[in-house]
């Protein structure tokens, strides 16, 4: 072997290199054997490139491959230390790079990645690909370690520099990171001015239409989202319309294999699928604010069939963020609906994706507390409501979580009758009338419904009508269904209560279509009680009996659902508020809050 190696140098290292591909790609992979093949090499004393490289194959199998990742970043530390000291080797160069900087943010070393990255990113200016990879490299750490100031700093960077080196489509990718990270922090008079100069870098660009396609997916996923944040659900609607017609376009192109002639271009936002299962996710989202809730139900069906055959092939932790947001939505959807031990089952399957990722958990911890808080609403147990909600007030920093939660505790206090000093301190921080902590269109209509639901309970008519009028011409406004239903039944009911049975039949009737549309299971065992009540009242025996029978119905199916719910052992998360989700949860014996109390 060794005089072989003498005659030919690159023999011995092509059949090695050869042996270790074949173990690598071997079904299933042969990675011990890959690795003995590719450590053979260094018996040879190689050449520093074949050195260098050989490190990088090494750490990135070890990396990819195996736990074993102490060997894997002394090799990708060796192929970094002897490819810097190499002319014209920058892939090895700064795919090391890449790599270990990766590696280190898996061990927690994020104060090492950065020095790394840094150094990277300024030898790297001649070699428009990996600057940019890099730059939004270390822009994604600086996002994960919520330092969205710096993040946004490096984008601009490489929107800058990628518009000198002629390539406008990842000029176009940097600014819609930046955008997004934006819209994060609630920069609004930032974003507005950078997305109208996206809009017009991502239409006047020809190239690649799957390319051009998925930038404008982009720009408009950024748009409707930011229209649903501000709680515009009527507005969105042409965008979202957009987004839809776009997605299909992408669905008919073939990705063409042509390779960019400029390597600042090798750049993919997402995978098509993903982009797909994305547009479901915003559709739901926009489906659950507007009330269309079967709708929502419908697309979040086919994006979790998508997600679970996508999961399959790929385990890219996105897909998972993707189906804790589906499903932290169909929850709430399902609670309207009446479906509760459905949306229990749901929390549960929630719980357990985020006991796979700590990272999933930090970042939806106050949702699944809020969701658990909710349920406990719908089930009557307003003690673990309220605890629920305080413990994701304490886990969220972000305003518009924030400000629904306190809607919500604000009901429970409410309901509970006695907590007005906690009450009022609450309603002081969401008064929609002034100061109103965010800039939500729906977060708003809702804190005037709390206002009008509170001067009801107080017997203060005339208020309440005041809140509750604004609440509907806020709703009407942007389609919110679901408070235009809710104010149209509580107005419903003072109207009864004032002895104006005209007016009270005007409100509930409305309020009762529209709850059937929804669905929205109390406000139609609401409305049917009303109905009752009202045509007793005017002397209509016939459309009595048959409100009586619908609230009879609605009754048994909510009474029948508590006890479904309840009798689950999942119903014990409610008495969780401490650390990650339990791992098991124990059964219990049937429900322990009042039927009675329900209705």
């Amino acid at each position: 072997m060794m005089a072989a190696g003498a005659e030919a140098p690159d023999s011995w290292y092509l059949a090695l290199l050869g042996f270790a591909e074949h173990f690598r790609t071997s079904s299933p992979p042969k990675i011990r054997l890959c690795v003995h093949c590719l450590q053979a090499v260094f018996q040879f004393k190689p050449p520093q490139r074949v050195e260098a490289r050989t490190h990088l194959q090494l750490g990135s199998v070890l990396y990819h491959h195996t736990k074993n990742s102490e060997l894997a970043r002394t090799h990708l530390e060796k192929a970094w230390f002897i490819s810097q000291q190499i002319a014209q080797f920058e892939d090895v160069k700064f795919e090391a790079a890449s790599l270990l900087s990766e590696l280190y943010c898996q061990q927690n070393l994020v104060d090492s990645a950065k020095p790394l990255l840094r150094k990277a990113i300024q030898i790297s200016q001649q070699t428009p690909y990996w600057h940019c990879r890099l730059l939004f490299q270390l822009a994604q750490l600086h996002t994960l370690e919520k330092d969205l100031v710096s993040a946004c700093d490096l984008l601009g960077v490489g929107a800058e520099y990628a518009r000198v080196v002629g390539s406008e489509y990842t000029r176009a990718l940097f600014l819609l990171s930046k955008g997004m990270l934006l819209l994060m922090e609630r920069k609004l008079q930032e974003v507005h001015p950078l997305l109208t100069l996206c809009g017009q870098i991502v239409e006047t660009w020809q190239g690649n239409p799957i390319q051009k396609e998925s930038l404008r997916v982009f720009f408009l996923v950024l748009q409707v989202t930011h229209y649903l944040d501000a709680g515009q659900v009527k507005s969105v609607k042409p965008c979202l319309k957009q987004l839809q017609q776009c997605i299909q376009t992408i669905s008919t192109l073939h990705d063409d294999e042509i390779l960019p002639s400029n390597s600042a271009d090798l750049f993919h936002w997402l995978p098509k699928e993903h982009m797909c299962v994305l547009v479901y996710l915003v559709t739901v989202m926009h489906s659950m604010q507007a009330g269309y809730l079967e709708k929502a139900q419908k697309y979040t069906d086919k994006a979790l069939m998508q997600l679970e055959k996508l999961k399959m092939l790929d385990c890219s932790p996105i897909l998972s963020s993707f189906q804790v947001i589906l499903l932290e939505h169909i929850i709430m959807c399902r609670l309207v609906t009446g479906h509760k031990a459905t949306a229990l089952q749901e929390i549960s399957q929630v719980c357990q994706l985020c006991q796979q990722s700590p990272r999933l958990f930090s970042n939806h911890a106050a949702q699944l507390h809020t969701l658990l808080g909710l349920y406990c609403i719908s089930v009557n147990c307003m003690d673990n409501a309220e605890a629920q909600f305080t413990t994701a007030l304490r886990l969220t920093s972000h305003q518009e979580l924030w400000t629904f939660i306190v809607t919500n505790l604000a009901s429970v206090y409410i309901r509970e009758g006695n907590r007005h000093q906690e009450l009022y301190n609450l309603l002081e921080r969401i008064n929609p009338d002034q100061n109103f902590p965010v800039s939500s269109h729906c977060l708003r209509a809702a804190a005037f419904y709390i206002r009008g639901l509170l001067s009801f309970f107080q017997g203060r008519y005339n208020e309440a009508k005041r809140f509750l009028r604004e609440t509907l011409k806020m709703s009407n406004a942007e389609d919110l269904n679901r408070l235009t239903a809710c104010s149209l039944v509580l107005l419903g009911h003072i109207f009864y209560v004032l002895g104006n049975h005209r007016e009270s039949n005007n409100m509930v009737v409305p309020a009762m279509q529209l709850a059937s549309k929804i669905p929205d299971m109390s406000v139609q065992l609401w409305s049917s009680a009303l109905l009752k009540d009202l045509n007793k009242a005017c002397g209509n025996s016939m459309d009595a009996h048959e409100a009586a029978q619908m609230h009879q119905n609605f009754s048994q199916q909510l009474l029948q659902d508590h006890i479904a719910a309840c009798s689950l052992p999942e119903h014990n998360l409610i008495s969780w508020t401490e650390g990650p989700p339990p791992v098991q949860i124990q059964a219990q014996n049937g429900p322990t809050t009042s039927l009675a109390s329900l209705l």
